[in-house]
């Protein structure tokens, strides 16, 4: 963290921002000048100071339409540390994400969520960054493993859609790994999973040391609160990837993301809100706070000497709209959930007014890249 106990961007523009800039300065930094909070109840509010969970809550509007009705829905981020030292056994580590999930859950329900997203591999360290195989034991069945099992509970329970991303293990093939994103219907049914389709190769971080490559594609899942999909983590980075969601129908997709200030920062409040504009939905970025140290020392392909943490986390999730504009971000250091009231008819209005979708001309990068991906491809490069 900081040496400046930079906590987050809006603690900075708030404090030194004069009150009657404020609002010019966040219309043009977000897209509106007014955060336009939600308000919770007095309960909500002492729950999740109870379970010391940071809460922000905000709202979407739509223009109100005389053929439809609006389509609200409240949508939740969590971000979490882990707390359990990564010495314990693997099953004391778990246990303790699961009932520290399970009371912030209390505090969504509370606040009236009706689809919530869990970060990257919410169920173990981020040990990815050490190489070390040890971690492959938190790997489970997206099914029926006592990840999904516990929140099959709750989400019926709670009439909430819960997305949970873990480390999936395929005893049918072989016990190949993947980085899965669990779909559980308000119901409490399984609904289906989405694997990651890049992993990240930056220097000598090399998650693919662990997991494949998903092959699941791009499926959204039409649930009773809207359509939803998941880009996990390093897949924001790739703008197709976020394209093929929103061209199978997407209204809402979540990216849960694990990633440190000093790797991708600058990139963070810039890719989720990109997506969002570019394919005409809602995006909810979400990355995990702390800072993880683990026994054995590792490097990081950065040029600096080993060390036995990754660095810290830096939280800051965040909600874009396909108008362009976002929330405030959750802090960089503390748990937190991120609540997000919206009308989804907003992606067909704005769909609408800029039409994006009708102008971006598939067919033609069909065409191209159809050409750029065989092996006598030549640029299309016009010299004197």
């Amino acid at each position: 963290m900081s040496d400046t106990n930079f906590k987050s961007l809006e603690d900075v523009l708030n404090k030194h921002i004069p009150s009657e800039e404020l609002g010019e300065v966040k219309r043009v930094l977000y897209g509106r000048s007014d955060d336009n909070e939600l308000k919770f109840s007095d309960e909500t509010i002492s729950l999740a100071k109870d379970v010391d969970v940071e809460l922000k809550g905000y709202v979407f509007n739509a223009r109100k339409e005389d053929l439809r009705r609006p389509r609200i829905v409240r949508v939740a981020a969590i971000q979490n540390t882990v707390d359990i030292p990564t010495t314990a056994p693997i099953h004391v580590q778990r246990d303790a994400l699961h009932e520290k999930i399970s009371n912030i859950l209390r505090v969504a329900v509370s606040a009236g969520v009706n689809i919530v997203c869990l970060q990257e591999a919410w169920t173990m360290p981020f040990g990815f960054c050490t190489r070390e195989k040890i971690w492959c034991e938190f790997a489970e069945d997206v099914e029926n493993g006592p990840t999904t099992n516990m929140l099959k509970e709750l989400a019926k329970q709670y009439n909430m859609v819960i997305i949970s991303p873990i480390l999936e293990r395929d005893s049918d093939h072989h016990d190949t790994i993947f980085n899965t994103a669990v779909v559980i219907s308000n119901t409490g049914a399984y609904i289906g999973k989405h694997r990651k389709n890049h992993i990240p190769r930056v220097g000598d971080f090399n998650e693919s040391s662990y997991y494949f490559e998903g092959d699941t594609g791009h499926p959204v899942f039409e649930t009773q609160f809207g359509r939803i999909g998941i880009n996990i983590c390093y897949g924001r980075h790739h703008p197709q990837n976020w394209m093929m969601f929103g061209i199978n129908g997407a209204e809402i997709v979540f990216n849960p993301s694990a990633t440190v200030g000093a790797l991708s920062e600058p990139l963070w409040g810039i890719e989720a809100r990109n997506a969002a504009i570019a394919n005409g939905y809602f995006a909810v970025a979400i990355n995990r706070v702390g800072t993880e140290v683990f026994p054995n020392e590792f490097t990081s392909g950065n040029g600096l000497p080993a060390h036995k943490d990754f660095g810290p986390f830096y939280g800051s999730s965040y909600v874009a709209a396909p108008d362009g504009s976002r929330t405030p971000g959750l802090s960089r250091d503390k748990n937190g959930l991120l609540v997000v009231e919206m009308d989804l008819n907003l992606c067909r209005q704005v769909k609408d007014f800029w039409g994006f979708q009708m102008t971006q001309r598939l067919p033609l990068y069909a065409e191209s890249l159809a050409k750029a991906i065989k092996p006598d491809y030549k640029p299309q490069i016009i010299r004197e």
